[in-house]
C-alpha cells in the first residue's frame, strides 16, 4: 500500500499518475452533467423513458451532454431530448 502524501521521484511517475488523475476527472465530470440532464428533466416532472435514460448516461461527450442539458431545460417531453433537428 502506498503511504499518503507519497511523491514520486520520476517524472514518467508523476505525469503517468496525473493523466490518470485527469482522466478520473473527466470521467467524473461527464457522469455529473448526464445525471445533471435527467435530473433537470425530472424536476420539470417529465417523465424520462428507459432508452432516454440509458442514451444520456452512455454519452462520453461533455459537449453533447451540455447540449442535451440545455435541451432538457426546454424541451415538452423527455423523448424530444434526442431528437435531432434539422437546420
Amino acid at each position: 500500500m502506498m503511504k499518503s502524501g507519497y511523491e514520486f521521484q520520476s517524472e514518467f511517475a508523476r505525469s503517468y499518475v496525473a493523466k490518470g488523475v485527469e482522466k478520473g476527472r473527466q470521467e467524473g465530470s461527464v457522469e455529473t452533467k448526464a445525471h445533471d440532464v435527467l435530473a433537470v428533466l425530472e424536476a420539470r416532472g417529465l417523465e424520462v423513458p428507459a432508452e432516454v435514460r440509458e442514451r444520456v448516461l452512455a454519452s462520453t461527450d461533455l459537449a453533447e451532454l451540455d447540449g442535451l442539458l440545455r435541451r432538457a431545460a426546454v424541451v415538452s417531453n423527455a423523448s424530444e431530448l434526442l431528437a435531432t433537428t434539422a437546420s
